[in-house]
């Protein structure tokens, strides 16, 4: 226990950034954590949503999530974007300091819009079926195993990741506790209908 206490001490104290845990860690991308491999999984989430709530239109419970999910990403997507342009921190393959913001000018890294999405899809659908089915709850793990990942490829990072997943879940919640998705709203009746519906 006093060797844990000590070890956590001393990383604290060689750790920086604006909530003290951004410290160096050793590059790796094999195996599971090649960029590859989550950018596929969240191509495949991105992909089977926006099918999902084609197929299932807006009026059912399982089709309007998609709809809520697919609202989350896109204001995740434009969010992040927008939150990079203003910080530009410069990325930990790029620079060993933790606190230089305000030095990238293209390929900057807070927040990290990977984790943000990662969470950005799976929280409307824990909101919604979370209470129903604890079990939903086990989506959490994608965000993390992506935000872990740009860690372990010092594309970012962790207080870059944590605010990825901060705003993820934040704009998650906004777009499951909304009246209507946004996206379905600019969209023709039919879609609202669904193609399940169409056929």
């Amino acid at each position: 226990m006093v060797a844990l206490c000590v070890v956590v001490t001393v990383s604290s104290a060689r750790a920086g950034g604006p909530l003290l845990i951004d410290h160096p860690v050793n590059q790796d991308e094999s195996g599971i954590w090649n960029p590859n491999v989550y950018r596929g999984l969240q191509l495949a989430m991105t992909v089977g949503q926006i099918g999902l709530a084609l197929y299932e239109g807006g009026d059912t419970r399982l089709g309007n999530t998609a709809w809520r999910g697919i609202d989350s990403e896109l204001i995740t997507a434009v969010s992040t974007e927008g939150l990079k342009r203003v910080f530009r921190r410069a990325r930990p393959i790029n620079s060993s300091d933790p606190n230089d913001f305000f030095e990238c000018h293209s390929n900057c890294s807070f927040p990290s819009g990977e984790a943000a999405e990662a969470a950005s899809i799976v929280t409307p659908y824990m909101l919604e079926y979370g209470k129903d089915d604890p079990a939903v709850y086990l989506l959490s793990i994608i965000p993390l195993y992506v935000g872990v990942g740009r860690i372990k490829a010092q594309a970012h990072w962790q207080s870059d990741v944590v605010a990825g997943w901060a705003l993820g879940g934040l704009v998650g919640w906004y777009a499951h506790e909304r009246d209507q998705p946004l996206v379905l709203q600019l969209m023709p009746h039919g879609i609202y209908v669904g193609l399940k519906k169409s056929f």
